[in-house]
């Protein structure tokens, strides 16, 4: 089984960074599936342990979720 992630950085701090720093912070922090996604995707909703999901509009996370 995959190890937790660490969380030094809550899921909100993510907010407002670039794309590319957010993606490489949450994997320095453990997370083993990092996932940008446009403003109203259609994505499955399951939970997945060890998954970090943004949404980026124009280069910046504008939100952040777990699982």
């Amino acid at each position: 089984m995959t190890p937790k992630p660490r969380f030094p950085v809550p899921p909100e701090d993510y907010v407002g960074l670039d794309q590319e720093h957010a993606e490489l912070l949450a994997r320095e922090h453990g997370w083993d599936v990092v996932r940008s996604l446009p403003p109203g995707s259609i994505i499955t909703m399951e939970y997945l342990e060890g998954r970090i999901n943004f949404e980026v509009t124009d280069g910046s996370v504008t939100r952040c979720w777990l699982g």
